[in-house]
């Protein structure tokens, strides 16, 4: 998940292993996580780009949410939106997501390096 200002300069960069889960639960993770991160700044204005077409459409609120385990993400992530006053949500291509693909990327390569490592024996 990637923060920048409206002058699209990076602020933050968050990335954390979630093991196994769907595209759309990741999506919903990094939606819930960025909301908490971004929270402090108190911001004017929040514009939030996913690339998950169908979890941006639930939020929007024209889709419904029907799988149980995107249900409570769904209202975690509506809750942590009311406390902005103005956001927008939109979707975006994979391929124009890049530097947030990057940091999930980075979340696994980290725990795939760490699981390899040799446990010291003693």
């Amino acid at each position: 998940m990637v923060i920048e200002d409206d002058q699209k300069v990076r602020l933050r960069g968050l990335h954390r292993y979630l093991g196994t889960a769907t595209n759309n639960e990741a999506e919903y993770h990094a939606l819930i996580e960025g909301l908490k991160a971004v929270a402090p700044w108190k911001p004017d204005r929040l514009e939030i780009f996913l690339d998950s077409n169908l979890v941006v459409e639930q939020v929007k609120g024209k889709y419904k949410v029907k799988k149980p385990e995107l249900q409570k993400l769904h209202e975690q992530a509506m809750e942590l939106l009311k406390q902005f006053g103005d956001w927008s949500i939109a979707h975006v291509e994979r391929d124009r997501n890049k530097g947030a693909d990057a940091m999930a990327n980075r979340a696994i390569d980290e725990h795939v390096e760490h699981v390899k490592k040799p446990k010291a024996s003693g």
